[in-house]
């Protein structure tokens, strides 16, 4: 990990880094999953901020979700399977299906509100990327 806050979610917590050999055992292995996403924390250091904010959001949901931080190496695939286009992202999945994704930093009550919404979904196809915004956030 490249930082003490992310490394923490594994050493202190014990959430999984999810590779190529491990992902698919995972994810199909627990009913409902978040999947951290951070990318490079020192370019995008909200990633920090997802780390400290992840343990609370899963006592919060009282044992709903299994989390686990996603390798490097697989980011960007995985990040085109579920078409989310900023870091840090928090994927949602049930028994290995799209759930929906929450971007970014958010205040916690934005935090609960869209994880509740999100867990009470049924699962769904990703949304499709949407260019132009990806585009505006280029510039």
């Amino acid at each position: 990990m490249s930082s003490p806050l992310l490394a923490q979610l594994t050493t202190r917590y014990g959430y999984p880094v999810l590779d190529a050999d491990n992902y698919d055992f995972f994810v199909y292995s627990h009913k409902t999953v978040v999947l951290f996403f951070s990318n490079d924390p020192s370019q995008f250091p909200e990633s920090n901020d997802v780390a400290v904010i992840l343990p609370e959001l899963l006592k919060a949901v009282g044992g709903q979700l299994q989390a686990a931080l996603i390798a490097k190496p697989i980011e960007r695939e995985l990040q085109a399977r579920f078409r989310f286009t900023g870091w840090p992202s928090l994927v949602f999945l049930r028994n290995g299906d799209y759930l929906g994704v929450i971007t970014g930093i958010r205040d916690w009550q934005e935090f609960m509100q869209e994880t509740a919404k999100i867990l009470s979904s049924p699962p769904s196809i990703p949304p499709k990327f949407d260019l132009d915004r990806v585009c505006q956030a280029a510039h």
